[in-house]
C-alpha cells in the first residue's frame, strides 16, 4: 500500500511541474533491473499536442558524459591505457602545455607546466580549460586563449573533434594539471582519447562498445531512422513563464554531413534506452546477465578525487553533498546536500533538463528527462530525487 502510495505521489510531483509551465518530463527508476516507476507528462510538442512517451527523443548536453566516462572505463579495463599515462603518449601534440600563474602583485606571467596532463587529469576535469563555445568576449585570459586558437575553425565553419582538440593543445591553462576541478575541455580530451585508441570516431566506439550491448536503439550523435520525429521541441521560458521554442542551433549539430560537425556531437536518447546503461552501472556492470564493464571498475570512477580545496571548485547548491570522480559525481555527504539516498550513489546532469543516478547499494537506477532553457535542475531534480527514493523498502 505504502509503495502504490508514493508511485501516486510521484505522478502528482511530475504533473505539478507541467502543470506550472515544464513543457513535459519523463521519469523511469529499476531496482534490481525490474521497473518500478515509470511515467510521462506533458508534451514533446506543446502546439500539435503531441504527448511525451516512452519513444520520446530527449537532447542529452552534459549528460552524453555517463556514456563517454563509461565508455572510456571499458578501455581501462581492457589494459588500452593507464590512468597515469602522459596523455600525450595519445595525442603528442600535448606534450609541451602552459599554464598562467598569478603572481601575489596582481600580475600574470605564462611557464611551461611542471608535468604534462595525465589520463586521470582529463577523466576527472583537472586540465585546466573550461568550455570555449562562442567567441563573445571575455576577460577570463583562458577562456580568450582557447577562443583565439579556436578562431580558424569557427571561421571554416565545421571542423572534427581531432582538429579541434589540435588547435585547443596550444591554448595556456588556467592551473598547473591536477590541482584545480574545471568544468569543460577535458570530455573532448577524453572523447579524442578514445577515438585515437580505438582508430575509429566516437560514435562507433559507442555504437560497438556500449549501445549495442545495452540495447540502447534509439540512442546516438547523428539523426537516424525517425529519430528526428520522435525528438522532443527544446523549448525557452522567459521570466514571465511562458514558453516559445528555444534555438534550433543546437540541432544542426545532429544533422548527418561533414558540413554539420562541430567537433563531438553531444547525444539523444530516451528515458528507457537510457535506463538500460543506468541499470547496468547500478548493478555492478551486469545488464542481462552479460558484463559489460567490472563493478570493481565501477566502483573506481565512482571514487571521490576531490581534496577540500577541490571540492570548493566543485560544489555549489545543486552538487551539495557530491565529490567528483571519474566523469561522474558521487555522494560523499548526504546531510550536506539534503540527499535521502546511499553514499557513494552517482550520475550527472544535462544542461536541457536531463539527469540520472545509479545507486548500487540499492540496484537503484533513476532516469528523468526533460528539455528546457532554463533546465530549472535545482528546483526539479532535487525533488524527483527525494521522492525516488520514498520508494525504497
Amino acid at each position: 500500500v505504502s509503495t502504490m502510495s508514493t508511485i501516486r505521489e510521484l505522478d502528482l510531483l511530475l504533473q505539478g511541474f507541467v502543470d506550472k509551465g515544464l513543457p513535459g518530463c519523463g521519469l523511469e527508476v529499476r531496482q534490481r533491473g525490474n521497473v518500478i516507476y515509470e511515467g510521462y507528462f506533458g508534451y514533446a510538442d506543446c502546439e500539435a499536442q503531441t504527448k511525451i512517451s516512452r519513444h520520446s527523443v530527449f537532447r542529452q548536453a552534459s549528460l552524453s558524459k555517463i556514456p563517454l566516462y563509461t565508455t572510456a572505463m571499458i578501455l581501462y579495463e581492457q589494459g588500452k591505457f593507464l590512468l597515469s599515462d602522459p596523455l600525450w603518449h595519445y595525442l603528442p601534440e600535448w606534450r609541451h602545455c602552459k599554464k598562467y600563474v598569478l603572481h601575489p602583485n596582481g600580475s600574470v606571467t605564462i611557464k611551461e607546466t611542471d608535468r604534462p596532463l595525465t589520463i586521470q587529469d582529463v577523466l576527472s576535469m583537472k586540465c585546466g580549460l573550461p568550455y570555449c563555445n562562442s567567441d563573445v568576449s571575455t576577460e577570463d585570459l583562458t577562456l580568450a586563449s582557447m577562443q583565439e586558437n579556436m578562431q580558424p575553425l569557427w571561421e571554416k565553419g565545421h571542423y572534427t573533434l581531432q582538429e579541434e582538440i589540435k588547435a585547443m593543445s596550444k591554448a595556456i591553462q588556467a592551473f598547473e594539471p591536477g590541482t584545480h576541478w574545471l568544468y569543460g575541455f577535458s570530455s573532448e580530451l577524453v572523447a579524442g582519447l578514445i577515438e585515437v585508441i580505438c582508430e575509429k570516431s566516437i560514435d562507433d566506439v559507442f555504437k560497438s562498445l556500449l549501445f549495442e550491448p545495452l540495447e540502447m536503439r534509439s540512442t546516438g550523435s547523428h539523426f537516424f531512422g525517425d529519430i528526428s520525429e520522435r525528438l522532443v521541441k527544446l523549448y525557452q521560458k522567459d521570466e514571465n513563464g511562458l514558453l516559445s521554442p528555444g534555438p534550433s542551433w543546437f540541432d544542426k549539430k545532429h544533422l548527418p554531413g561533414e558540413e554539420n560537425q562541430r567537433g563531438w556531437a553531444r547525444l539523444f536518447s530516451t528515458v528507457n534506452d537510457y535506463g538500460n546503461l543506468l541499470e547496468m552501472l547500478a548493478n555492478g556492470g551486469l545488464f542481462r546477465n552479460r558484463t559489460i564493464l567490472g563493478r570493481k571498475t565501477i566502483d573506481l570512477m565512482r571514487c571521490n578525487g576531490l581534496n577540500t580545496e577541490q571540492l570548493m571548485d566543485f560544489q555549489d547548491t545543486y552538487n551539495a553533498g557530491y565529490g567528483y570522480g571519474l566523469g561522474v559525481r558521487p555522494l560523499i555527504q548526504p546531510e550536506k546536500g539534503n540527499h535521502n539516498g546511499s553514499l557513494g550513489a552517482f550520475g550527472w546532469t544535462g544542461g536541457f533538463g536531463t539527469w540520472a543516478e545509479a545507486d548500487p547499494s540499492e540496484g537503484l537506477s533513476i532516469v528523468y528527462m526533460h528539455n528546457q532553457i532554463p533546465n530549472e535542475e535545482l528546483y526539479v531534480h532535487h525533488r524527483v530525487r527525494t521522492a525516488v527514493y520514498g520508494l525504497i523498502e
